[in-house]
Order: structure tokens, then sequence, then C-alpha cells
């Protein structure tokens, strides 16, 4: 098709170009312009609730629950690295490394595994695990509360509770006895501290008081002036944590009391700020840097001589320069009278206008909540991102990596929000040198290692759960991230200090641990074990997929970098004895194990041996192996709990099937998502919420295989639209409007001069392969 001509600064193409199917221009196509309805959760009432009601703020490091409470405010906050557990921790700690030897233990699994073919996981356990010993959980740091002097016993219907996900604002206001009262929250990235202002419009009528309250006994609360602080010592570890909250009233004044509390009174308006942080740094083998009192005052006072004001405008920015990159435009419409939590409720799976607004509006709560929860110079998105409110929270709200926390990043640059990995990179960095160690001492090998879950204190080896301890191929599934963000960025600076390093260390322990098969030769992981469930065996199919593409990537990177030829050539020798993981079994399935065991009757939530079809590449739509992996998932059923469900978007949408795809969105926003939007497992687990907003990117953008699809699995549900931002590998930004199901324009930026490949009915042929130049636009369609 013909493009329309007339951009700014036309680029002449010769033959072999573009010839006239598109225009090339060095202004950039619209960026920023959201055409949807608010973007804005908003509730009648205060949060009962902490997990289903409360509203999430965070800064990367800080985050925070505003629940909206008439009598006395609750902001519910966390610092991510209040850690019990690591050293110094109460009876010990091991990394999860075997306490003593075992001698020969390992080749005597993977004998009897030669011999036998399957193990139970309770036998294998017995062998391999250890109970878990000073592990630790992640913290609350406690409660800041505000009791309202006056305040209205009940909400009525001026009470309205809301989440700005634009401006990453939390609001509340009401009317009481004629006069409206306002609050507002926010966590400054820029400025490092949690803000908080009341307001009332008349003067004088504001009149609170700040308290610091917590389920654990190891602190101290004291006022003296405008400020609160707050210091203590974990029980269990010596870890040492401290904030501050200082208050400014307008038109008023605050005194502090003895019981440590400051109120404010007979104010206009008054507004405070809260700084924390820990003794913890993320270095082994001591993870411990220095006291934090000097650092969380000299946070703490900057902003309050910023001002409200500068520090408010300073948040906008920041968060707006990320948020606004992306906007979806699916057509919807959302009611104006229709709080949140009715949204869920009256949701149809998409069949209406205000449905499409509810996953619109869930599309672009995955963004806010990655760019909340995961911010340079912060540990990553954990189980629960930023947010837990218990000494005690499921699965230590910790980092399990055979998916939970790669999950968390899977829209982080196709969502165009590549800054928030900087944690990720510099937390697999940092398990580097504890999973040398255990290499060595578990396996007597080179390179890294870590099993099935970590904290931030290096745990990279085992515990004794028999159907989730072992899982060595982990290290090599985070290393995909890191590559992943070479692939869309181009920079060989960042693969040659940062990615490379991982992924090398990672597959130098598989060069030196795989196992060869005595019944065919090849090499496989053994012993290996299928996520969570199906008993241990030898080469399980996303074990080798795991590895196959670990060693592919490697290998890019290698010749990439020119790494040394002998390495290289280890490398390819190994790729081609390694068996791919990638078998088609006696009912047209793709097998889980490398023995035909699979049951067509088995509905469990791990899908683990499409891993090659996503997120790996090895599995191309149309092949045999694509097929097989429907067979698979259709098996499998479209129930699972809530991140199973967000995987199977994803799932579908690289089987081009983008009805199926939009069936799984709709089950997890219908049965596996609370009225906050947050996802549950249950219970709350923030990755399924990062799955889900990759799912849609994947619907309507991939790039996986070197060449730009446009619209690959786009659902009828969604006709007619428009998405801007979205971000291809090779450096691409892409804006796409498409109706009658159909892409009807097209605006490629390029960030990189190469060449580029993009497949769409709009282009003649269906597909165009041209050399894009770094910063010009192109455009296909009128």
């Amino acid at each position: 098709m013909k493009s329309a001509i007339g951009g700014v600064g036309a680029l002449a193409v010769g033959a072999g170009g573009l010839g006239d199917q598109a225009e090339a221009a060095t202004a950039p196509g619209p960026r920023g312009v959201d055409t949807s309805d608010e973007l804005r959760l908003w509730y009648r009432s205060p949060a009962v609730d902490w997990e289903r009601e409360a509203l999430p703020i965070g800064n990367g490091a800080l985050g925070a629950m505003v629940h909206g409470t008439l009598a006395a405010e609750r902001l519910q906050f966390n610092e991510k690295t209040l850690w019990t557990g690591g050293p110094g921790a109460e009876g010990g700690y091991d990394h999860g490394d075997w306490t003593a030897p075992r001698p020969g233990v390992l080749a005597d699994v993977q004998k009897q595994l030669d011999e036998q073919g399957r193990l139970d996981p309770e036998t294998v356990a017995g062998r391999l695990g250890q109970a878990k010993r000073g592990y630790g959980a992640y913290q609350t740091f406690g409660d800041l509360y505000v009791d309202m002097q006056g305040a209205p016993e009940a909400p009525d219907a001026s009470y309205r509770r809301d989440l700005d996900l634009r401006s990453a604002l939390a609001s509340v206001t009401y009317i009481h006895q004629g006069v409206r009262h306002t609050r507002e929250f926010f966590a400054s990235c820029p400025d490092k501290v949690l803000v908080g202002r009341l307001a009332a419009d008349r003067k004088g009528a504001l009149t609170c008081t700040l308290r610091y309250a917590s389920p654990r006994s190891d602190f101290t609360a004291t006022a003296d002036g405008d400020r609160l602080t707050v210091r203590g010592t974990l029980e269990d570890n010596g870890l040492r944590f401290e904030a501050q909250i200082r208050v400014r009233a307008e038109g008023g004044t605050v005194t502090a009391t003895k019981d440590g509390t400051l109120t404010v009174s007979g104010a206009d308006s008054a507004w405070f700020v809260l700084a924390a942080g820990t003794d913890y740094a993320d270095t082994h083998p001591g993870y411990r840097g220095a006291d934090p009192h000097q650092r969380v005052t000299d946070t703490v006072d900057a902003a309050a001589a910023a001002g409200h004001g500068t520090l408010r405008g300073r948040h906008l920015r920041d968060h707006r320069a990320l948020f606004e990159r992306v906007s979806l435009d699916l057509r919807q419409t959302t009611p104006a009278d229709v709080p949140t939590d009715q949204l869920l409720k009256q949701y149809a799976g998409g069949t209406t206008a205000a449905d499409r607004a509810l996953e619109a509006l869930f599309f672009q709560y995955g963004r806010y909540l990655l760019i909340a929860s995961s911010r340079p110079g912060s540990l990553p998105a954990n189980l629960q991102g930023v947010w837990n409110h218990s000494t005690t929270p499921p699965w230590a709200a910790d980092y399990h990596v055979n998916i939970n926390l790669q999950m968390n990043y899977w829209p982080a640059e196709a969502a165009n929000l590549a800054e928030t990995t900087e944690p990720y990179d510099r937390f697999v960095t940092a398990l580097l040198a504890p999973g040398e160690h255990t290499a060595k001492e578990m396996f007597g090998s080179g390179g890294w290692v870590v099993h099935n879950e970590t904290n931030p204190y290096g745990f990279t080896g085992v515990h004794d759960w028999a159907t989730a301890f072992w899982f060595p191929e982990a290290a090599a599934w985070l290393s995909a991230q890191l590559y992943e963000h070479y692939r869309f960025g181009g920079s060989t600076a960042y693969l040659r200090a940062t990615a490379y390093p991982v992924l090398k260390g990672a597959a130098r322990f598989w060069l030196d641990n795989l196992h060869t098969d005595p019944r065919d030769g090849t090499l496989v992981v053994s012993p290996s074990y299928s996520p969570e469930h199906g008993d241990f065996t030898a080469g399980a199919a996303m074990s080798q997929q795991i590895v196959h593409e670990l060693f592919t990537n490697t290998l890019e990177a290698a010749a990439t970098l020119g790494d040394a030829p002998a390495f290289r050539a280890e490398l390819t020798a190994a790729l081609g004895t390694l068996d791919p993981g990638l078998r088609i079994g006696s009912w047209g399935q793709l097998q889980e194990w490398k023995a035909d065991l699979d049951d067509r009757n088995d509905d469990h939530r791990h899908v683990s041996h499409l891993y090659a079809l996503h997120p790996g590449r090895q599995i191309e739509p149309g092949s045999k192996w694509a097929e097989a992996a429907k067979v698979s998932l259709t098996a499998r059923g479209d129930g699972g709990t809530g991140w199973s469900k967000a995987w199977k978007v994803n799932f579908w949408a690289r089987l081009r099937d983008g009805d199926h795809a939009h069936t799984m969105l709709a089950e997890q926003l219908k049965s596996s998502t609370l009225p906050n939007l947050w996802d549950t497992h249950p219970p709350f687990q923030i990755d399924g919420n990062f799955g889900a907003t990759s799912g849609v990117v994947e619907m309507l953008l991939q790039s996986q295989y070197d060449a730009i699809e446009i619209l690959p699995a786009l659902p009828a549900s969604w006709p007619a639209g428009s998405v801007r931002g979205l971000r291809a590998r090779g450096g691409a930004t892409i804006d796409i409007d498409w109706s009658d199901g159909k892409a009807s324009r097209i605006a490629l930026t390029a960030s990189r001069t190469r060449e580029l490949t993009v497949r769409s009915g709009l282009l003649e042929g269906g597909e165009l392969k041209f050399r894009a130049r770094a910063g010009r636009t192109y455009v296909w369609g009128g």
C-alpha cells in the first residue's frame, strides 16, 4: 500500500530501499497521548482489607498501601531491604549450601535415573535437599496512622478514594459538616520519600495526630519538634532500620509528644515526608553497610526543605516520563458512575465497551506497578512487588526463580519500561559470587547456579520441599532477561559489562554439569524436575529448553563480542549434542518429559514444557512443535491460578490465537483478580499482573524471531483501536492503528541504524526488509 507523503525531512529512497511503501521523517510519531478514558482506580468506601482493597504507591525502594480510612488514615509502608535471615540470623545461615560433604550423592542419583528412568520427589529431596536455615522473610516496616479529629464515623455519598495511574497520586476526598477534606499521597523516586498532604477548605479545620505502629516490638518511636523517628534492630539478624517523618503545617501548629507522636492543630492544611532505610548492602558475604541514620536524616531533611510543590512537581515529571510512553485505545468507555470494584464485578468477558475499559486499565496497571516496585538503586520487584503488611508473608514474599521473578519483568522491554530492569540486573549480578560457591561446593564445577528461590542474602542452594527445591536451571533462565535487554536496546557496552558475564558463567556451569544419557548419547540435565509436579527424571523438556536457549544466547553474545574461539567451539559442540527438549508424544502433545509420561487429564497450573514457546523462541508458529504445544495447552485447560492464567495469555498469543489469549485474560479478570486489581494466586502475587500486561503486548506486537510482527494475535473482541509506544527487538518504537481487525497505520521510530524486518498485511507482500536509520520515523498507511 502506498503511504501518504508529507512528513518533515522525508528520506529519499533509492533502488532496493523502501520504494513507495513508507515515508521516513525525522519528526517522531505521536507519543504520550492516551486516547482512552480515565486510567484511574476509584472506590466509594475506605479499604477494610489490606490485600483486597488498599491502593499501592511506590518508588521502587519504598512502598505504601493507602486505606482512606476516615477516623484514622492508615499508610502501611515498606522499605524493600527490611529482611530477616541471612548472615547473623538466629540459628545460622548457610546460603542453602550443603552443611556437610555428600561425596558421590549426585552421581548416585544420576545412576539411579539412568537405570530406573524416574524417581519420586521425596526420595530425591531426601538425598539432595536439606532444611532451610536462616532464610528469613520480607518484613513490613509498619504503619503510619493519621488520626483525624472530628472525622465522620462512616462514609457518605461525598466519599471517594482513588489512584490515578497517570500521575501516581492516591487521593481521598469527602465532605463533613460542610467542610471538604482532601488527602493526597505519592511515593517520589527523585526525592526517595513518601509524601502526604491533608487539607480542609475551611481555615483552621484540620487537626490530626501522626503515630507509628508495628507488629514487632524491636523499635523505639520518638518525637521532637516536627520530626518523628522510628529506630530499631531486627531481633533475628541484627539488621538496623530507621524511618523518619517530618510534618509541616500551614496555618496551624505542630507539637511533639512524649509518647512519640506529632499533632497538627488548627491548620488549613499539613503535609509530611517519610524516608526509611536499613544497613543492608547487596555485597557478598556480609550483606551489611553503613548505619542508615545519616542517610535517612539527609533524605527527609532535603525533602522537607524542598517544599511540597517542588516534590510533587518532580514526582509528576519523573513518573509521567515513564508511564506516558505507552497508550492503549480499545474503543473503551469507562462509566462515570461505576467504581472499579463494581466494574470488575460487572465484567462480562470483553463483550462491552466497559469491559474493554477494564482490560485497558488492567494492562496499564501492570505498567504502573512495575514503575512503582522496580526503580534503579532498589532491589527488584519480589513476589508482592514492594508491598507487604506481614512479618510472615506467603512464601516469605521472596524471589522465586522457577518463573515468578522472571515473569515480573516480562513486560519491561516491550511495554517501554527498560529502566525498571536495572534492579533485576544488579540483583542477578550479585548472585554470581554465592552462586559460584554453591556450584563449587555442591557440584564440584565452575560457573554459577541458583535453585528454586532466593533472598537478598545470596541464597543459591537448596531446601527440602520435595516438589520445589531443585531447579539449577534458574540461573540460565535469569540470564535470559539480560540478553533480552540487549536485544531490545543493542548496547554492546551493556552486553560486555553486565549481560555476558552472567550468561557465560551460567553456560560454564552447564558445560561442566550436563550428563550423557546412556540411551541415546545426548546431553541432558540430570536430575531434572518439571515444576512443580511429576517425578524426577533426566532431560525434562523445560530443563533442556532452558539450557538450549542459554547456549544459543551465549553463543550469539560471544560472537558479537569476539570472545575466545575455544569457548565458542566448546559451546557449539555441546549445543550440537544437547537434547533440545522437543518431542511429540502419543496423543500429539509436546512431551513434558523425555519419556512419554504425559497424562491428557493432567490440568496442573504449570505448563513449563512450553518454555520454548514463551518466553523462549525455540518454537516458531506454524511448526509441528507449535501444533504439539497447542495440543498440550488445550489439554491443560483454561483453569489455574492467577499467574498461570497470565502465562497462558502469552502462550496463546505466541500461537497466534488472539481469541484464546483474550479468553485467558478474561478468565484472569473474572476469577483471579481482587477488587484493587491485584492478581491473586491466591493469595496476592504480583507476577500475574505483570504477566497479563506482557500478554496484551504479545497480542499486539511480537519480535522474538528477529522480525517485527504487527497485530500477530489480535482478538475479535478488539476490532478497532490503537496503541502507541510499544518497543520491538532491534531498537524500534511502534505505533499501530487498526480497524476491522486489520492494521490501518503503522509508525516505526528507529533508535538504531540497522536492518529491520516488518511483517503486516498492510505491507505489499506482507513483509518488508529495510535499513532503518536511528532517529527516523517510518510510516505506512494513512
